[in-house]
């Protein structure tokens, strides 16, 4: 297993320093000058040719596209992801301050989703093609068309506006995660249903299943402990999809509710055009993917021991 997991993060090397070029190459080719927008933050709305010159060279900007990335990436291996132009704070700081929000968002909406998801799924697959299936496929299907924003809308509207039971924004309060959280919820419920649905329904027709209704087990553990089993394999990969994205930050959601996470920090370091703070959120956002990604591949594993290490027979 130790060997494993290195060959995979070894693996990772390449595809982390391709984020790492991504996220450089976005303040080469945005529009406008960086060195007049970081003055332009500071408050400074017709800065002089001495002023630009100096800040430029500050900043390095002088130097070539290649040891400007090379010293950039040499700092951020370090920790070290520069200075954000609205705040002067250091950006990885200001990142790791904001994530405990966005993790608490996103790990509530993910098991908010699955515990509506896998139910529905499984129900749906063994009651195929009567009532609860249709129900179960038409809220998936509904679920899955209705944009976040507007969902977060009609939520807001029922919850707060309505019935006056959940606050709108902030999050002073557990009762303020409540709205956010169930948005997302919806959303990534809608595709773990239907992915449970027919994960559910190719298992159900294995020959293990007929052997082991046969051997007279009971049907829930037939299902639960022989078919769900097998088919989580592929809703974890899911799952471990939709919670790096909600941890790379729920833009629209943490917007909307102002809700303090890395989403709603990004949107004011977009409209700032905080350039620093851009390219250390692609860096951050994309660093938790790939090892949530391994951390999903060390699960199939886990759940399933078909799965060979190394993608071989035996392992390692």
């Amino acid at each position: 297993m130790t060997r494993y997991v290195a060959r995979r993060l070894l693996y990772l090397v390449p595809v982390w320093l391709g984020i790492s070029l991504l996220a450089f190459s976005l303040a080469l080719l945005a529009p406008g000058d960086p060195v007049r927008s970081t003055l332009q933050a500071q408050g400074i709305d017709a800065p002089s040719a001495e002023q630009v010159r100096e800040l430029r060279r500050e900043l390095g900007l002088d130097d070539p596209g290649p040891i400007r990335y090379a010293k950039w990436l040499a700092a951020a291996v370090q920790g070290d992801l520069g200075y954000s132009v609205r705040t002067g704070e250091p950006v990885l700081r200001s990142l790791a301050d904001r994530f405990p929000r966005t993790a608490q968002l996103a790990l509530i909406a993910i098991v908010l989703g699955l515990a509506l998801a896998l139910p529905l799924g499984i129900l749906a697959a063994l009651f195929r093609d009567r009532a609860m299936d249709h129900v179960s496929r038409l809220g998936a299907l509904v679920g899955a068309s209705i944009p976040s924003f507007w969902l977060a809308y009609l939520l807001i509207i029922l919850f707060a506006v309505q019935l006056r039971l959940l606050p709108v924004a902030g999050s002073n309060t557990p009762q303020h995660v409540i709205l956010p959280a169930l948005t997302l919820a919806i959303g990534a419920a809608a595709s773990l249903t239907r992915l449970t649905r027919s994960a559910m329904l190719e298992e159900l027709t294995q020959e293990y299943v007929r052997t082991a209704r046969s051997k007279g087990l009971r049907e829930r553990s037939v299902v639960v402990g022989h078919a769900l089993r097998n088919a989580l394999i592929a809703i974890v990969t899911v799952t471990g999809i939709r919670l790096a994205g909600l941890l790379g930050g729920a833009v629209i959601v943490e917007t909307i509710f102002a809700w303090p996470g890395i989403g709603k920090y990004v949107v004011d370091s977009i409209s700032g055009r905080d350039y620093p703070t851009i390219q250390g959120f692609v860096l951050f956002a994309g660093t938790l993917v790939l090892l949530i990604n391994l951390a999903v591949d060390l699960m199939y594993v886990a759940l399933d021991p078909r799965v060979r290490l190394g993608g071989r027979a035996g392992g390692d």
